[in-house]
């Protein structure tokens, strides 16, 4: 499964809580995740979106660099669970991660140049808006 965090999955202590349980509870039940959290930290999160899943399942430290505050995150569900976690900054090129189909076998992601694609074929008018906010 691949989850690209909008900012209501951080906009409250209620809205975290649920994201965190639910990546979880995939993980826990064999489902693979990928997650892209372009969103800065926040109170409710202040190691990021990978710090707050992973302290769910095993209690090991993780501090994000003060320089990349933004998370990409590939998990495999196997056991024990495994996260390739890569921190990026505004202006970094998206990291290329697995998307794993089951624990020995995945299809790389390649993030920066699907985006790039993606907004290639954008529409000028939403390009516009999105590049010159009013």
């Amino acid at each position: 499964m691949i989850e690209v965090l909008s900012p209501g999955n951080k906009s409250g202590l209620h809205a975290l809580r649920s994201f965190v349980e639910k990546a979880d509870e995939l993980l826990r039940n064999g489902i693979h995740l990928l997650v892209v959290d372009l969103f800065p930290p926040s109170q409710r999160d202040p190691q990021g979106i990978h710090k707050a899943i992973w302290d769910e399942i095993r209690d090991e430290p993780f501090e994000l660099p003060p320089d990349k505050p933004l998370t990409v995150a590939a998990y495999c569900a196997a056991v024990p669970e495994t996260a390739y976690v890569e921190p990026v900054a505004v202006g970094d090129p998206l990291p290329e991660l697995p998307i794993f189909l089951d624990p020995d076998t995945y299809v790389p992601a390649p993030l920066a140049t699907t985006y790039e694609a993606t907004w290639a074929k954008c529409p000028d008018a939403l390009r516009e808006a999105v590049e010159s906010p009013a």
